[in-house]
C-alpha cells in the first residue's frame, strides 16, 4: 500500500477507524463498517467481497480522476476516453451495471454513454467502498455488478474547525489540480464547504507525441450544513460539477500517418473541437431519527444533468437534459435476539429531454420503485446475512418526427423482478475467515439499449437500439477465504456469475450513415468466471511486500468463436509492490517512505471478433514508484508531500478497454488507434490546519 500522511479520519457511519490504521493493520481493517447488500456490516462479517480505500491511500494513488484511482484495485477496471473520462468496470461488467453512490444517493448522469464519465469531484471523496457482486437488495436495478460508494468528508469532531489545501501537478499532460476545504462542528451545528479546480492539456504518448483533443477542465463546488441532536441528525448537501472535455477522434494524415493537429499549440488548456459542456447539479436532504430502539433514515434528492456536444465553437448539436428525483426511506431495528432487520422503500423518477437539433435517444420518463427487507445476525462463530427485494421500472418513450420521417417510435415498457441474497461467514479461527454468498441480481434495459437511433459523436459510431430487449437476471456464487496475523494478510475470492439476457453492443455490417460504423444492441445468455487473489507481507514494521492477481473470463453461451467472448472484458492482471518505511517520528520529517511497483496486464485474446467489433490487445508491464513524507514543525504535521511516477520506462501500450484503441489506422506503421499515456511524474502537496478544542 502507498501511504504517507498520518492524518486521521473522524468516526463516521461508513468508515469507523482511522484510515492510517486501516491500511497499516489488516486486523483492524476487518473492523471497518461498510454498506453491504444487506446494510451496514463489519468487513469481517461481509459474505460478499468488498474493499475500502481510505483518504491516505487515495492521496497516494496516481490518477487523473476518482474512477482511475479506484481502478487500481484487483477486480476493478475502467472504460476510458483519454485521461479525463473514466467509467467503472467491476469483474468485467460496467456501464449501467455498476451503481455509483455519492452523498447517499445513486449518481445519475446519462451513464449509458461511452464517453460519459462520473460527474463527481474526486477531491471531495474521503473514502471509497467497493462492493463486488449483485447489490440489488439496497440499490435496485443497475447494481448487477456491484457498487462504488464514494464517501464525502467526515463530520468534524465537536468543537473543531478544519481547513485543508490540496494541490497536485502532472508532468505528462500538465494537469493542475487544487482544492480548498473548510469544515467545522460548533454546538452540534456542522458544516463543510469545498471548491476544486482541475485542468490539463493533451497527454503525451511514446508513439505519437501529444494526442490532440485530450485536454479537459473541471470545476466543482459543494457545501453541507447540518445539525446533530439526541434525536438524530439532519444534513442538507448541495453540489455543482462542471466538466469541459475535448473529444479525441484520433484522425490521421493519410500520407504521413501522423495525428492531425487542429491547432498549433499542442499544450493548450483551451478546449478543442469537438467538445462537451457537462453541468451536474445535486441537492440532498439526509435525515436520521432514533425511534424507539431503532433508527429511521429518510433521504430525498434532486439531480439535474445537462450535457451539450459541440462540433462548432458556439453551436451545440446534441443537448440532453436529465432530471432525477431520488428517494430512500428505511428503518433499522435494534437487535431482536441475535438478529437485526432492515426494511424500506426506495427508487427514483426521471425525465430526459432533447433540447438540441441532433438526436441519439428519445425524450422519455422513468418511474422506479423498490421494496426490500434484509436481516443480519451473529451467532457464535457465524455471521449470517440475507434479504429479499421486489423492483418495478416503467419507461415511457416519446415519439419524434424529424423532417417528416419517424425518428423515434413511441413505446412503453414495464420491467419487474424479485432479487435475493443469502450468505454466511465462518470465523474458523481468530486468523481465518471463510465466506460464501449467493445472490440474484436484476437490471432493466436502459433507454440507449432500447431506443437509440443516431450518431454518437464521442464513440464515432451510429447506434441502433432494440425495443424487444428483456431485463437481465444474474445468479452469482461467491466463495472466499482470508487469513490474517501480525505479519501477513492473504485473501482469495472465487466467483461464478450466470446472466440471462445479457445485453451488449456490437458492430454490424450495415451502413446507415456513410461516415460512421453501425452498432446494434443484442442479447444472449452469458457466464462469467473469475478470481481475485492478494497477499500482503510485512515481516518487519518498515517493510511491506504486496501482490495481487485478478482474472475474469466472460463468454456468451452456445456461440461460435467469433461471438463467444463478451465485448469489453478486461485482461488478466498482476500487480506487485515493495514499500520501505525509512523514518518515523523525526524532528522535521515523519512517515518517510519509498515504494516501487509493477502493473502487468496479460494479453487479452478473448475478444468479440465478429465484424471487427474488437481486436486482441498485447500484454504490457508498467513500472511505477513513489516516495513521500509528512513535514513536521514543533511536533505537528504542517504538510504532506509525495512524488509519484507512473510508466517510468515510457512503455507504449494500449489498455484493452480504452475507446481510443479503435481510432484511425496509421497508414505508415499499420498500428491502429491511440496509445495510452507515457511517463508521468506527479507531485502532491497537502496542507492541513485544525482549530478549536
Amino acid at each position: 500500500m502507498l501511504l504517507a500522511c498520518s492524518g486521521t479520519l473522524a468516526a463516521q457511519e461508513a468508515v469507523v477507524l482511522d484510515s492510517t490504521d486501516v491500511f497499516f493493520n489488516h486486523i483492524e481493517l476487518k473492523q471497518v463498517v461498510v454498506t453491504g447488500p444487506t446494510g451496514a456490516l463489519k468487513m469481517e462479517d461481509m459474505s460478499m467481497p468488498a474493499a475500502v480505500i481510505g483518504r491516505n491511500e487515495l492521496m497516494l494513488t496516481p490518477a487523473t480522476n476518482i474512477i482511475d484511482a479506484v481502478a487500481k484495485l484487483p477486480g476493478v477496471s475502467q472504460v476510458s476516453t483519454g485521461s479525463g473520462i473514466s467509467k467503472p468496470v467491476i469483474r468485467g461488467l460496467g456501464y449501467n451495471r455498476v451503481v455509483v453512490v455519492a452523498d447517499g444517493v445513486r449518481q445519475e448522469g446519462q451513464q449509458w454513454g461511452d464517453e460519459h464519465g462520473v460527474e463527481i469531484d474526486g477531491n471531495a471523496v474521503s473514502s471509497v467502498e467497493v462492493l463486488k457482486g449483485p447489490a440489488s437488495l439496497l440499490y435496485g436495478s443497475d447494481a448487477l455488478a456491484g457498487v462504488l460508494k464514494l464517501n464525502t468528508d467526515p463530520i468534524v469532531p465537536l468543537g473543531k474547525m478544519r481547513v485543508n489545501v490540496n494541490s497536485e501537478y502532472h508532468t505528462n499532460n500538465g494537469l493542475v489540480n487544487y482544492s480548498l476545504n473548510f469544515g467545522g462542528n460548533k454546538k452540534g451545528v456542522t458544516w463543510n464547504m469545498r471548491y476544486g479546480d482541475k485542468f490539463a492539456h493533451a497527454y503525451k504518448t511514446p508513439i505519437d507525441g501529444y494526442v490532440p483533443n485530450t485536454q479537459f477542465r473541471e470545476r466543482a463546488l459543494s457545501g453541507m450544513i447540518g445539525i446533530n441532536r439526541s434525536w438524530g441528525h439532519t444534513r442538507v448537501m448541495s453540489s455543482y460539477f462542471h466538466l469541459t472535455p475535448s473529444i479525441a477522434e484520433g484522425e490521421r494524415d493519410p500520407v504521413t500517418g501522423e495525428l492531425e493537429q487542429p491547432y498549433t499549440d499542442t499544450k493548450t488548456y483551451h478546449h478543442g473541437q469537438p467538445f462537451q459542456q457537462v453541468h451536474h447539479y445535486k441537492a440532498v436532504m439526509d435525515n436520521t431519527f432514533f425511534l424507539g430502539d431503532g433508527k429511521l433514515n429518510a433521504v430525498l434528492a434532486y439531480q439535474q444533468n445537462r450535457r451539450k456536444e459541440y462540433e462548432e465553437p458556439d453551436e451545440y448539436g446534441l443537448y440532453l437534459k436529465l432530471h432525477t428525483v431520488n428517494y430512500n426511506v428505511h428503518y433499522v431495528t435494534s437487535k431482536l435476539g441475535d438478529w437485526r432487520i432492515t426494511g424500506g422503500v426506495n427508487g427514483m423518477w426521471q425525465r430526459s429531454i432533447n433540447e438540441g437539433d441532433e438526436y441519439l435517444i428519445p425524450d422519455y420518463s422513468l418511474l422506479d420503485f423498490g421494496v426490500f427487507v434484509t436481516t443480519t445476525a451473529n451467532i457464535g462463530n457465524w455471521a449470517l446475512n440475507g434479504g429479499l427485494r421486489f423492483d418495478n421500472r416503467h419507461i415511457n418513450s416519446h415519439e419524434l418526427i424529424e423532417d417528416e420521417a419517424l425518428r423515434f417510435q413511441a413505446f412503453k415498457r414495464n420491467f419487474g423482478g424479485f432479487t435475493a441474497s443469502v450468505g454466511a461467514v465462518w470465523h474458523a479461527t481468530a486468523q481465518l475467515d471463510l465466506r460464501a454468498n449467493v445472490a440474484r441480481g436484476f437490471r432493466a434495459p436502459n433507454i440507449s439499449e432500447l431506443a437509440s437511433n443516431g450518431v454518437h459523436e464521442g464513440s464515432l459510431r451510429y447506434e441502433v437500439g432494440n425495443h424487444d430487449l428483456k431485463p437481465e437476471f444474474s445468479l452469482q456464487f461467491d466463495l472466499g477465504a482470508e487469513f490474517t496475523n501480525s505479519w501477513i494478510n492473504a485473501q482469495m475470492s472465487l466467483f461464478s456469475n450466470r446472466i440471462a439476457n445479457y445485453i451488449f453492443i456490437h458492430r454490424s455490417g450495415e451502413i446507415i450513415d456513410d461516415e460512421f460504423m453501425t452498432y446494434r444492441y443484442d442479447s444472449g445468455d452469458a457466464q462469467l468466471l473469475g478470481c481475485e487473489l492478494s497477499l500482503d507481507i510485512h515481516p518487519w514494521h518498515f517493510l511491506h511486500l504486496g501482490t495481487s492477481f485478478s482474472l475474469v473470463n466472460a463468454v456468451q453461451l452456445h456461440q461460435p468463436l467469433e461471438t463467444k467472448y463478451l465485448p469489453f472484458t478486461p485482461a488478466p492482471r498482476w500487480q506487485a509492490d515493495v514499500k520501505w518505511e525509512i523514518l518515523h517520528d523525526g524532528r522535521w520529517l515523519n512517515n518517510v517512505f519509498v515504494s516501487v511497483g509493477v502493473d502487468y496486464n496479460f494479453k487479452q485474446d478473448h475478444y468479440y471478433r465478429a465484424d471487427d467489433t474488437e481486436t486482441a490487445t498485447p500484454s504490457y508491464c508498467l513500472l511505477n514508484a513513489a516516495l513521500g513524507t509528512d513535514i513536521m514543525c514543533k511536533g505537528r504535521r504542517i504538510a504532506c508531500l509525495s512524488i509519484m511516477g507512473t510508466n517510468l520506462t515510457n512503455k507504449a501500450y494500449q489498455h484493452h478497454l480504452s475507446r481510443l484503441k479503435y481510432a484511425d489506422v496509421n497508414t505508415v506503421t499499420g498500428r491502429q488507434g491511440v496509445f495510452n499515456m507515457g511517463r508521468n511524474i506527479i507531485f502532491k502537496l497537502t496542507i492541513p490546519l485544525e482549530f478549536g478544542k
